[in-house]
């Protein structure tokens, strides 16, 4: 596991360890309460990505378009 906090990982970085926590997990080879605090630290990743891939979709859904279907710049999200 990586010692960099959670809420400072790119979405690679916390999807990476994420994949290596549900590995150990399924291994079931872990001490209960090392399979507890796995368990806790993936709840955390998982969080982390989903925030990631919400922040990108509504970058996406923030381009504008010109009439040809061309990128012409980005409008404001609301509630951002």
């Amino acid at each position: 596991m990586s010692d960099k906090p959670v809420g400072e990982m790119s979405f690679e970085e916390a999807m990476k360890e994420l994949e290596t926590v549900v590995g150990q997990l399924e291994r079931g080879d872990v001490a209960l309460e090392d399979s507890i605090k796995l368990y806790e630290r993936g709840a955390e990743l998982k969080k982390r990505c989903e925030t990631k891939l919400k922040e990108a979709e509504e970058k996406v859904a923030a381009i504008t378009l010109d009439g040809d279907g061309n990128p012409t710049g980005l409008k404001p999200v609301e509630g951002l």
